[in-house]
């Protein structure tokens, strides 16, 4: 493929993640409590539907992994933006806590099916092992989704309602996200099985690769709990270590453009080293940016912020691409999914695990966090930097 053609394909499939990102990740934060309003639940209630839809993404996502290893990305995007349009719809005819239940189990099916790990495993299915650029740039794209989402969730909010948001995101899948996705090129056919009687070629993989695949599960899911209770609780953590709600709001700003510099250092400078690298110097900055805000408080916030962010941005890249470059491509959306279930897990438990430590320790809750984080960068110290050749 073309350079230019796989540029459209980038930039249709980043455009597209951006959108399902937005409509699904980044909604309770807008919609929660207005939700909560109007069914007569608890704001935390709407929070528990969410992660019960994080549960059903996990457990869906070596499936569609396994899918898009034989059919190619394609279909299964498609399908996913005709699904996210139905749970939307769902959500937004939601009258009570079943029904609010059920339309985010079925959103949970979208997300399982249709997030980042859908589409790293569409984009080696179709370029196989020079995927690492184009998994960097949907991210670059995508990246903006919570600066896109949350102000536009909050101005269809305020002109139609949280079920009137709900439905224009549903239309909004089927007029901009499907089409995006029905651009992804065709992926080629897999090579056929070997004639009977002829043994298959064993599929080389390094030495230890469950370990590896072990150790990779778990440096996502600490990675993964700590971006998601930071997204769910950074202004409360820096007011605990000191800063005004202001200056709260503000700091938590940085983090979205804090990861697009730290992706676009990926793509730049760092794209010339090995992926495992670059992991490793990630999973750091978290642990660093903490242990300076809990010994120094609100002066030094924005470093804090700063360093998360970068961090953050890179280890999404990493997700990507330290499967490939450690297994191949080869099998790549099957083992992608099954490294995510823990990750999904730890990722449905974080908001309300880092709030409880919130409001026990306040700021000192960090100290999980960055133990995590160093946790995760001594799990990358132990993985190996070759690749299988095969696949």
């Amino acid at each position: 493929m073309t350079p230019t053609k796989q540029m459209g394909a980038v930039a249709a499939l980043g455009t597209a993640q951006t959108l399902a990102w937005a409509s699904s990740y980044y909604l309770p934060a807008m919609l929660a409590a207005p939700m909560a309003r109007e069914l007569g639940v608890s704001t935390p209630t709407v929070f528990a539907a969410f992660s019960a839809a994080l549960v059903v993404s996990a457990l869906l996502g070596p499936h569609a992994g396994t899918t898009i290893d034989r059919l190619g990305g394609r279909p299964v995007l498609m399908g996913t933006s005709v699904i996210f349009a139905l749970g939307l719809t769902a959500l937004g005819m939601a009258q009570g806590v079943v029904s609010l239940f059920a339309a985010w189990l079925f959103m949970g099916i979208a997300m399982g099916s249709g997030l980042y790990e859908a589409a790293f495993a569409a984009l080696v299915r179709l370029y196989g092992r020079e995927s690492r650029n184009a998994i960097t740039g949907i991210t670059l794209i995508a990246g903006f989704a919570s600066t896109v989402g949350w102000p536009l969730t909050t101005v269809l909010e305020a002109q139609f309602g949280w079920r009137g948001a709900c439905f224009v995101w549903a239309a909004l899948h089927l007029l901009v996200g499907l089409p995006l996705n029905w651009r992804l090129p065709r992926a080629t056919a897999l090579a056929p099985p070997a004639p009977a009687g002829q043994a298959p070629q064993p599929e080389p993989h390094p030495e230890g690769s469950r370990k590896a695949m072990v150790l990779l599960a778990f440096v996502f899911a600490a990675t993964w709990f700590t971006s998601t209770a930071m997204a769910a609780h950074l202004p409360r953590l820096l007011q605990a270590g000191g800063a005004s709600l202001g200056t709260a709001v503000a700091v938590g700003a940085l983090v979205g453009p804090a990861q697009v510099a730290g992706r676009l250092l990926e793509f730049g400078f760092l794209r010339r080293v090995h992926p495992l690298l670059s992991a490793r110097l990630a999973a750091l900055m978290h642990p660093m940016g903490a242990t300076l805000l809990t010994l120094f408080g609100a002066p030094v916030a924005v470093v804090f912020a700063l360093l998360h962010g970068a961090g953050n941005g890179v280890l999404t890249i990493a997700k990507g691409t330290l499967p490939l470059v450690l297994f191949g491509p080869q099998g790549y959306g099957q083992r992608q999914g099954l490294i995510s279930v823990p990750a999904r897990m730890a990722q449905a438990m974080a908001p309300w695990l880092f709030g409880i430590c919130l409001d026990r320790w306040g700021a000192q809750a960090l100290w999980l966090t960055a133990a995590l984080g160093l946790l995760a960068s001594g799990a990358l110290l132990l993985m190996p930097r070759a690749a299988p050749r095969g696949g």
